[in-house]
């Protein structure tokens, strides 16, 4: 074995695979206990229990056209040459029905979404008679074309029935879902509850963002990122701002927090520095689970968990989960997506842990990345020019600081584990962070 090889094993020995490091984060893990909220509040959560109609829709047989309700056997044989000519009887509209049955030779006026009269087996459309030219007030429609018995009718129920299955437990709720359950009837559904996750920034060089650095001062991005990231997340959010490299600051900032969240999430502090003391926090508040992760960038990585009650004024009986994430903003990003992401979607109820669409691209130059460790490297996606596949370009350095390339990428490319290099056309997987095409 060479130098180069043993300094790697070495370097890797001890060191948890991504996937053996998730399976200990959501050991024992269930959805969150659901709750009832309004439907315009359950955008973008998990539905919880299913939802049924309770309404028949549409409750009555209704037109699907501006025109004239009528017998279709009255205007046999109907067109320009020949129209038949029909007496208007009422009007039926959209909350103002009818009150009138269709008698031989004779229609009513109709309006989309109105109910069908009584004895009307079809519907002309306006534009197949001269009622446009005649006006509203017109006694007489001539009627242009017969239609089929049953032209231009919605039935009733032909959307929804009493009792119909709308939505089952575990469907994301979209708008279009939303708008389904205010048509069948509900004001309200019963969704997941979000995870509550908490934000605490550590290091004696951070100011809050905003704030002028001052000497050896830099701004706090991980807090602003973090807490983004868990809103896209679907969690609800608390802020604990910046604790100092002490450990009682670290300590008394996270037992504040543990009474009232779910997760909480620290950056900076968790390697092997004299002034890392977010592992001993951990420790002190409950139990370390894992250190140190086999990913890049990300290898320190603490997990945790502590009870509710410890230092607060919770009853002791819910768990907190306590992520320790690097410094370092990259870092921060790529480990809260691989790892606090899935936690929170599975305490929200996806199914989809990761909720990320993954794409086979072409690296457009060769690259390289520590040996052992599962890579995560910032690129630009773009189609090729036969739009057949997409390629793969670094969007800048990928040191674990340099932010600016993270802003500019469309995924993370993934190396694995038993490749240091990969070659310019080399096929890698891509997770996608935003839509594709919204640059």
């Amino acid at each position: 074995m060479t130098a180069q090889a043993r300094a790697a094993t070495e370097e890797t020995a001890g060191l948890l695979s991504l996937e053996e490091a998730q399976a200990r984060m959501l050991a024992g893990l269930d959805p969150l206990p659901a709750e009832d909220v309004p439907l315009v509040e359950a955008l973008g959560r998990v539905l919880a229990a299913p939802v049924a109609s309770r309404l028949t829709l549409p409750p009555w047989d209704n037109s699907a056209m501006d025109g004239f309700a009528l017998r279709a056997a009255d205007v046999a044989g109907a067109s320009h040459d020949e129209p038949v000519r029909l007496r208007v009887i009422g009007e039926s509209a959209a909350g103002h029905p009818a009150r009138v049955e269709v008698q031989p030779g004779t229609a009513v006026r109709i309006l989309t979404g109105a109910p069908l009269p009584a004895a009307a087996d079809a519907v002309v459309p306006v534009e197949e008679t001269d009622g446009d030219d005649a006006g509203p007030a017109a006694d007489e429609v001539l009627v242009y074309r017969q239609p089929v018995p049953g032209a231009h009718i919605r039935r009733a129920g032909s959307d929804l029935r009493a009792g119909y299955p709308l939505i089952a437990p575990g469907a994301l709720l979209d708008s279009s879902a939303l708008a389904a359950s205010a048509a069948g009837g509900h004001a309200q559904v019963s969704v997941h509850r979000r995870p509550r996750l908490a934000v605490l920034a550590t290091g004696d060089e951070l100011v809050p963002a905003g704030a002028q650095p001052g000497e050896a001062q830099i701004p706090d991005s991980n807090s602003v990122g973090l807490l983004a990231q868990a809103v896209e997340a679907g969690a609800a959010i608390e802020a604990l701002g910046i604790a100092t490299d002490r450990l009682e600051d670290v300590l008394g900032r996270l037992r504040a927090a543990l009474a009232t969240v779910d997760v909480v999430v620290v950056s900076g502090g968790v390697s092997v520095g004299r002034h890392d003391v977010v592992k001993e926090a951990f420790e002190g508040l409950g139990r370390l689970e894992l250190w140190r992760v086999a990913v890049q960038p990300g290898k320190p990585l603490a997990f945790g968990r502590a009870a509710s009650g410890v230092g607060g004024d919770g009853d002791g009986g819910r768990e907190v989960l306590l992520f320790g994430l690097p410094g370092n903003p990259v870092s921060s990003f790529v480990t809260f997506e691989l790892f606090v992401r899935p936690v929170l979607r599975r305490l929200a109820g996806h199914v989809d842990l990761a909720g990320r669409l993954v794409v086979r691209a072409r690296l457009t130059e060769p690259v390289t990345k520590a040996a052992g460790r599962r890579a995560f490297l910032r690129v630009r996606l773009e189609r090729t020019d036969d739009d057949e596949q997409w390629l793969a370009r670094l969007a800048g350095g990928q040191g674990s600081h340099v932010l600016s390339a993270l802003a500019a990428a469309d995924g993370l490319a993934i190396v694995p584990e038993d490749r240091q290099t990969l070659e310019e056309g080399a096929s890698v997987e891509v997770i996608v962070l935003r839509q594709l095409g919204e640059r």
